[in-house]
């Protein structure tokens, strides 16, 4: 459930109170809770858990033996409420949900890198439907959060180009939000939904179904491969845990330099933590298809960050990426 307009207030304040008081700042904690969602923008974030990376790096840090909590959550939304809420410590989510929070918290959420740069397929099952201008009033588009997700971002963006400025909203009355999973099921079942804007390898399965096809492609569209998801947290959080904070960052590098050196090991890590009915040499020729970028750098949160502040998602609009992630990844590459 959305959180309430008092409970975001209440935590909007409470977060800029405690980064104005740095007294309340607490020592480095001895155990970390995350968040994750399904699918391969998930990937790094499975390789750190599968082969301990943070509890790694934590005791290089000297910080000893810290425990990881991790918590799949299948929408973005209920991931950040629990984080605003106390629930959680840092959230994996689309790239959209980290920077609604960093609007509405004047600052005070920020991202620590990248976790899944990837190619997302909007799927439709309807012949009919050969790109997003014949989708109608009668469509369902599944999306993990309606407005707010990457893909009801893209989505807009693809709007905008099409049908300008007045058009970005096209699609949002067409959309309505499901878990991956759930959607995938829905969509080749035959329900009233149409289609599914997912991530792999959810995309690549229900493309395999007869007469599903793809619609529109997040790489095509956005000019080359973007950043999908991200892991994020507070300022309290980061400044009160700043050697934790550096060890998280090296295990997501160490992670994404894993999977781009050996797919195939990464692909059955996954799997591990997934449960996703699909073979390691399936899933590691999936890494190999173009589009798919192994790095911690971010990509394309400008484009999503101005997307959002027109269609007055986010309040506002930052004037670099550097604005929203904390300095630890500044010196990547990012955009």
């Amino acid at each position: 459930m959305p959180m309430s307009t008092w409970l975001w207030r209440a935590a909007v304040a409470m977060l800029v109170a405690c980064a104005l008081s740095p007294g309340l700042l607490r020592a480095e904690v001895s155990s970390v809770r995350i968040s994750k969602q399904y699918g391969l923008p998930y990937l790094s974030l499975a390789i750190v858990e599968q082969q301990r990376l943070i509890e790694k790096h934590a005791r290089i840090a000297g910080l000893g033996e810290v425990k990881v909590e991790w918590v799949t959550i299948g929408s973005g939304g209920s991931a950040t409420d629990s984080m605003l809420a106390g629930g959680i410590d840092l959230v994996s989510t689309g790239a959209s949900n980290m920077l609604l929070l960093w609007s509405r918290t004047g600052g005070q959420v920020k991202g620590l890198g990248a976790t899944g740069t990837l190619p997302i397929l909007l799927v439709a099952r309807d012949p009919k439907v050969k790109t997003i201008a014949d989708l109608g009033d009668r469509d369902r588009i599944a999306v993990p959060t309606v407005k707010v997700s990457i893909q009801s971002t893209i989505l807009g963006i693809a709007a905008t180009r099409m049908y300008g400025s007045a058009g970005r909203k096209r699609f949002d009355a067409m959309t309505v939000a499901m878990a991956h999973p759930d959607a995938t099921i829905a969509l080749l079942s035959g329900t009233e939904l149409t289609a599914h804007f997912s991530a792999p390898p959810y995309q690549y399965e229900e493309l395999k179904a007869p007469g599903v096809h793809a619609i529109l492609d997040s790489t095509e569209l956005m000019g080359g491969p973007t950043t999908i998801t991200t892991l994020f947290g507070t300022v309290r959080f980061h400044d009160a845990n700043p050697r934790l904070m550096a060890a998280i960052v090296a295990a997501l590098r160490e992670a994404t330099a894993f999977a781009a050196a050996h797919r195939h090991e990464a692909a059955e890590l996954y799997l591990r933590v997934s449960h996703d009915r699909i073979g390691a040499d399936a899933l590691a020729d999936m890494l190999g298809r173009p589009g798919f970028v192994f790095t911690v750098a971010p990509a394309g949160i400008q484009q999503y960050a101005d997307q959002m502040y027109e269609t007055g998602v986010i309040k506002t609009r930052p004037g670099s990426w550097k604005d929203v992630f904390f300095p630890e990844v500044h010196d990547l590459p990012g955009s």
